[in-house]
């Protein structure tokens, strides 16, 4: 089959502006160089295939109980921590850090570690359907650079971030001072840039307000400002954390504040690179009108017990939201996972909740797993959905194979086997936007 010129026949469901999920029936899809070039009646095939010039023995008709959907994104997930997944969450946050992950993170200085446990947790959250992961690293550039490699081989979109932290941490895990920790983020971005990765981007990473000083807070916002690329942090994800926030920074009104200062809360005009905070935001006292976009990091908010976050409130002031697994917060590198977690968060708040307050859908869900995603991430012009000029990163659900946890029955709809796979599916195929 010829590579990057195909067409699909068969079900489709995706999300867009104006539908939470839109589910397409005997649909035609085709691509050419891996974008997305028509999306059309399945009548209309012979005349889209002759527009485009793809031939007829590179089309793909999927059976009757199989669909496309776009690939999962997730858009908060630690990398070095991935074995520790399942490990240590009856602890809280800060007493988890010290016990299990610092000790952990140090490891990937050697290098040959980092390949191993890199290649391992890249290589798991594909075959959870996550085609664009936004990754946090370790304080060591080169494990990091390390990281981008393994995620460029194994075919993942990815947004990958060298951490940052000077104070408030381990002897044995701290970077030395301000000067070393941006000369590293710099070393960092300018040796990703060189690789020229079509699908990896840097990213600034400050690990939290508690681990950074002001100073080196402020000089990554003006490398951020400079190589015009993302920021991510953490922000608000629990009581003690935030208290601690507070003391440390006296001066600031609040959490959100001490960011602002720093400059790592500027957007640009640019929305295809655009730099606004990517914050991992787990409680409701947080300043809406200082976030652009925020992740919610479900399995953390019951398991570290960080909090129940309200993400109809934030949607509702306009804030982009996407799902993130936050292992190893996060005890499962699944967004499906994530997907589920979050309407049980969202139907806490609304057992609770004296104001009539209207919890997430499955379905809503579902488009913070995908399109919210991309829009959290600033990709949304490349992914998150089936519209013409995208790149085709997508997943084939088959729910009439043996063994998956699905079982569908003749008068099931197409939107009853999303549902149906919402709720307890678990395979797939990874379809990625170059066919091989």
């Amino acid at each position: 089959m010829e590579a990057e010129s195909f067409a699909i026949c068969g079900n489709f469901i995706h999300s867009t502006e104006q539908a939470v999920v839109e589910t397409l029936e005997n649909k035609c899809l085709g691509v050419k160089q891996g974008k997305i070039v028509f999306l059309d009646d399945v009548e209309r095939l012979q005349e889209r295939l002759s527009e485009f010039g793809i031939k007829e023995n590179n089309v793909i008709k999927l059976e009757h109980k199989e669909f496309v959907m776009p690939g999962f994104i997730d858009t908060h997930i630690h990398a070095p921590q991935y074995p520790n997944a399942g490990k240590g969450l009856d602890m809280g946050l800060l007493e988890w850090l010290t016990t299990y992950t610092f000790p952990t993170e140090v490891k990937f200085k050697d290098l040959d570690f980092a390949a191993h446990a890199y290649k391992r947790v890249v290589s798991r959250v594909l075959r959870n359907g996550t085609t664009t992961a936004c990754y946090y690293a370790t304080i060591d550039t080169d494990a990091t650079v390390l990281l981008c490699d393994i995620i460029n081989e194994l075919g993942q979109r990815a947004l990958v971030g060298k951490v940052n932290m000077n104070q408030n941490s381990p002897d044995y895990y701290v970077e030395g001072s301000v000067d070393e920790s941006v000369s590293e983020t710099r070393r960092y971005i300018e040796t990703i840039q060189k690789k020229a990765y079509d699908n990896i981007t840097p990213v600034i990473t400050p690990r939290f307000a508690v681990s950074c000083c002001e100073s080196l807070m402020k000089k990554l916002g003006d490398l951020a400002a400079e190589y015009n690329i993302p920021v991510q942090t953490h922000i608000c994800e629990t009581k003690p954390e935030v208290e601690y926030v507070a003391q440390l920074y006296p001066d600031s009104k609040n959490y959100a504040t001490v960011y602002d200062k720093a400059g790592l809360l500027t957007d640009k005009v640019n929305k295809n690179i655009c730099r606004g905070i990517r914050a991992v935001i787990n409680r409701d006292d947080i300043d809406v009108s200082l976030i652009f976009f925020c992740r919610s990091i479900t399995d953390t908010t019951y398991f570290l017990r960080s909090g129940l976050l309200d993400v109809q409130n934030l949607l509702k002031h306009g804030i982009q939201v996407g799902l993130g697994t936050d292992v190893s917060g996060g005890y499962h590198p699944s967004i499906i996972d994530a997907i589920r977690v979050a309407v049980h968060v969202s139907n806490a708040h609304a057992i609770t909740s004296t104001n009539g307050y209207t919890p997430l859908s499955m379905r809503d869900a579902f488009k913070l797993a995908t399109l919210g995603g991309a829009q959290a991430l600033s990709i949304d012009n490349k992914v998150g959905n089936f519209e013409v000029g995208k790149e085709f990163d997508a997943l084939i659900i088959n729910l009439d194979i043996e063994n998956t946890h699905v079982d569908v029955f003749e008068e099931d709809t197409l939107d009853d086997c999303l549902d149906k796979f919402l709720y307890t599916g678990t395979k797939w195929l990874h379809f990625p936007s170059v066919f091989k």
